[in-house]
């Protein structure tokens, strides 16, 4: 079997650095806490630590905090024997005891659960691992441990929700991942990177970029940083383009400002295609959605995001679908614009850029083109006091 290695692409100056920062890194068994927004190559950069390390032939264990309830997150960490709860049919090795002389990846730190921190804690300190069900804990297991966040852990510190001797035993090495807005010369050479994988994957030809694509794709901001770049690149090599692409054949959200007009046959040549999809268009006829009054209700009443969407998002009461509705009606009322949202959903303007991370991971970052070039429109309400929502 062809053995693969993660690869670093970049040669800015920020990138030189981050490979000094992880040669240095992989020569201890220190932990490792990196930091950097959704998407900008976290993972990457533990994997890297990881292959260099004397540990590389070992297990690399990655596991998405935020992405497993805090009900299950204990088990899939520690184990459990069987019948501790309901469904434990038989005993399971945790995560850690898996990673066992090799290195143990927690992304999304941030969204850990005070009283699983506290776990965490424990077992950063001694290395031991209690599984769920069991009177006595096993034997310390030798893991390395490498954790990430996009998350500003100083800040959940003052409010409360992160442990601060968690940090301190976590934070030996740190590392900043860079975004991808702050290193626009390496874009070229991820695009042609990420082009290969996605033409090797899907069987079609690499498409010539002009130069001015390739500066338009240099001057967008890449809020999804380098994982909207490789989602980017994959839909154009799925194009199967016949010429060279221009700025204007660029998805609709990447594309530099155009007139109306020309946006229109650009979307239209860019769908005939495969590059855009329907969903993300605003349509020109807007009825809201029932859930969606509920929620502007509960904002206009002072309530905020994070407490109307975010916590029943987290534990699956609002569904994907459900998030894409609410962000379609409130950029309508704000012709595109994120910044203004932050204030219809009562949240200040230092919550931008979480915001936005959680909006990207969850794949809701609707394109705000269409909506900046129609007049701002107001939702249907059902009450005289629900009218004072509507934006003429």
């Amino acid at each position: 079997m062809k053995e693969t290695r993660t690869v670093l692409v970049g040669e800015s100056e920020a990138m030189s650095a981050l490979r000094g920062v992880i040669e240095l890194a992989a020569r201890s068994h220190a932990k490792v806490l990196i930091l950097g927004e959704t998407g900008a190559g976290k993972e990457v950069v533990a994997r890297s630590i990881h292959e260099q390390s004397a540990r590389r032939g070992r297990p690399f264990v990655a596991v998405n905090c935020s992405g497993i309830p805090e009900t299950l997150l204990e088990s899939e960490l520690f184990g459990h024997t069987r019948g501790s709860f309901t469904g434990a049919y038989r005993d399971k090795v945790g995560l850690i005891r898996q990673a066992h002389g090799g290195t143990l990846f927690l992304d999304e730190l941030g969204e850990m659960s005070l009283r699983m921190q506290a776990m965490l804690l424990r077992f950063a300190e001694t290395g031991e691992v209690h599984t769920v069900g069991s009177d006595t804990a096993s034997p310390p297991s030798n893991v390395r441990l490498i954790t990430a966040t996009n998350r500003d852990l100083r800040a959940q510190i003052e409010n409360g929700a992160f442990r601060e001797d968690l940090y301190y035993r976590l934070n030996v090495i740190q590392i900043h991942v860079a975004p991808l807005r702050e290193r626009p010369e390496d874009v070229p050479a991820l695009l042609d990177h990420f082009l290969r994988i996605a033409v090797d994957a899907h069987g079609t030809i690499a498409p010539a970029l002009t130069p001015d694509a390739i500066a338009a794709l240099r001057a967008y901001t890449w809020p999804g940083n380098v994982r909207e770049l490789r989602n980017v690149t994959e839909r154009l090599a799925l194009g199967d383009w016949s010429r060279p692409l221009t700025a204007s054949d660029l998805p609709i959200e990447v594309r530099p400002t155009m007139s109306p007009m020309n946006s229109a046959r650009s979307t239209t040549r860019a769908a005939m295609h495969g590059l855009t999809v329907a969903d993300d268009a605003a349509p020109t006829e807007f009825h809201a959605h029932p859930l969606v009054e509920r929620l502007f209700a509960r904002f206009a009443a002072g309530e905020n995001f994070w407490s109307v969407v975010h916590q029943p998002f987290k534990v699956r009461e609002l569904t994907r679908q459900d998030l894409k509705h609410l962000i379609d009606a409130g950029l309508r009322r704000t012709c595109g614009s994120y910044r203004e949202l932050l204030s219809v959903f009562n949240l200040p303007a230092t919550d931008y850029k979480r915001f936005h991370a959680f909006l990207y991971q969850q794949r809701c970052n609707l394109p705000v083109w269409a909506y900046r070039h129609t007049p701002r429109q107001a939702m249907r309400v059902s009450s005289v006091s629900d009218r004072r929502l509507a934006v003429a």
